[in-house]
This record gives C-alpha cells, structure tokens and sequence, in this order.
C-alpha cells in the first residue's frame, strides 16, 4: 500500500524502483529481527536418488519440478479460464475502463500481489528444500534471474515467463559447468542485452504496432 499505491498512475519505472526500494527495507529488516547469519533448513524430502541413463536425479528435484509444474498450469488456468482471471487481465490492460465494467481493481490488485508473494513463498520453500539453508537475501538473487526470465519470454505472457525461467536456468548450468561459475551471471546479462535487441518483446511477446 505505501509503496505502490501512490505510484499507480506513475510511469511504470517509478513503480519498479518503488518495489526495489521496498525490497530492500523488507530484506533488511528481515536481517536485524533474524540476523544474518545462514538457518538450516529441515530435511522434509528423503535423499533418495534414482540413475537413468548415466544421469543422477535426486526425489527433492522431481518433488519440485512436478510442483513447480503443477503451479504453473494451476496459474495458468486461472488466468486464463475464470472470470477473476478475465479481471486481472483487463485492469492489466486498461483499469479506467475496467472499472466503467464493474471491476473491482483494488481488489484484483490486491489479489495480484496475494497470489504473487504466495508463489514467491513457495519458490524460497523449493530453494530451501535443495540448498538445506535459508539467507536474508537470498530473495534478491532469485527475484533477479525471475525478472529476467520474465522479460526472456515476454512480459505479461504466463508461458513465456516458464520458457524463459527453463531456458534461463539451462544457459545458466551450462556456462557454469562448461565455461565458469564466476561468469554465470555476466553471461546471462549478456543474453538477456542480445534478446532485448534482437526480439525486445521477448521471445513469446506479441509484436505491437507502434502508432504514429
């Protein structure tokens, strides 16, 4: 509410840096209540691991990309197929004219960020679960890579998001396995500079006609 909400007629680059700057009260004031020091983790999944063809697989990963996956068609589902979804996508478009339709966009904003920070909770109870250790910050890092992968795929587009957060992590695993760790994310930066240039809508972003 106070860092969006006057902001709501704002550019949207106002809005982002509100966000960065909340993020950052937030990630700080998580720091002086717990301290900054790394909390383990409980081991909730067994390690069990299973072979197939040469390639190890651990429980805890097909625990979290089925998921992961069943999250991501539930999300989809629900934009796309319910009358509260239809909401959402029209006060993402045009909220005057969504509310001339009876929507209530403060409520489907409120719900947006709701649903949001739900699946933001889940992706740090995944990264909990896989690395048995929790940070202040490591919320920064992975936000980072989810609005890069955002912007991979196409803003806005729900699949587009999903391709890009699975083309971002195997370019990420690759650069790190076959060329280094420490150049990862410089890498990925320049992907993402490439994309921008080559197909600045992303890669399922639908092309708009500028208008002169």
């Amino acid at each position: 509410r106070l860092a969006y909400r006057p902001l709501r007629n704002a550019p949207r680059l106002s809005a982002v840096v509100s966000a960065l700057g909340a993020s950052l009260v937030i990630q700080n004031g998580v720091m002086l209540i717990w301290g900054p020091q790394m909390r383990i983790f409980p081991e909730l999944v067994p390690q069990v691991y299973y072979t197939f063809g040469g390639v190890v697989i651990s429980l805890m990963q097909v625990v979290i990309l089925v998921l992961s996956l069943i999250l991501m068609i539930a999300l989809y589902l629900f934009v796309e197929k319910t009358r509260m979804g239809a909401a959402i996508r029209a006060a993402s478009i045009d909220q005057d004219a969504a509310r001339l339709m009876g929507i209530n966009v403060n409520q489907v904003i409120v719900l947006i960020f709701v649903i949001g920070s739900s699946l933001g909770a889940v992706g740090g109870l995944f990264i909990g679960l896989y690395y048995r250790g929790i940070t202040f910050n490591m919320g920064w890092q992975y936000g980072l890579y989810a609005f890069i992968a955002a912007i991979m795929g196409g803003i806005g587009n729900i699949p587009g998001a999903m391709l890009g957060g699975m083309l971002l992590g195997l370019f990420n695993a690759f650069i790190a396995g076959y060329v280094s760790s420490t150049w990862a994310d410089a890498f990925t930066f320049v992907l993402l500079i490439v994309i921008l240039i080559v197909r600045p809508t992303g890669i399922l972003g639908e092309r708009v006609a500028e208008k002169v």
